[in-house]
């Protein structure tokens, strides 16, 4: 039985679209292993997540909350003002990390329920709030900012 050339530019599209999506499947496949989503501490709590879990944690450095440990050993709490979390960093920190000002964490929690952070990164300057910190702020209708939004 032979196709017709209709026949055969249907099978050729049909296949060239079960190609793509088994190529689009391995794409989105591969990086769900790379995705890290961004929590505030009220929002990492809600959402129960389990020690070994990467995400990033976003809020304010939490007054009165930094201590020094042995080397580089950092402990210091991210709130939202609503929810605080603890967190313990090893390394160095931005020149610009400080109390009461915005900061992004990328890390896990250990069987504790501390954030053990790898990466830290703090605003650039006085008006600054990275973006995911100030959204979910927003989102809580906890955000104080005197001046422009940016």
């Amino acid at each position: 039985m032979a196709l017709t050339r209709k026949q055969r530019r249907g099978v050729l599209v049909g296949s060239g679209v079960a190609i793509l999506a088994v190529a689009v499947g391995l794409v989105l496949w591969a990086l769900g292993d790379t995705l890290v989503f961004f929590y505030t501490p009220s929002q990492a709590q809600e959402k129960q997540l389990g020690p070994g879990q990467r995400f990033r944690l976003g809020g304010l450095v939490a007054e009165g909350s930094v201590e020094r440990g042995d080397g580089t050993l950092i402990r210091f709490t991210v709130t939202d003002t609503a929810q605080e979390m603890s967190v313990v960093f090893a390394g160095v920190l931005p020149d610009l990390f400080r109390e009461g000002q915005g900061v992004v964490t990328e890390g896990k929690l250990n069987a504790e329920g501390v954030f053990e952070a790898d990466t830290v990164l703090a605003k650039h300057d006085e008006n600054y709030m990275p973006r995911e910190v100030a959204d979910a702020l927003k989102e809580q209708g906890l955000w104080q900012h005197g001046g422009d939004e940016q």
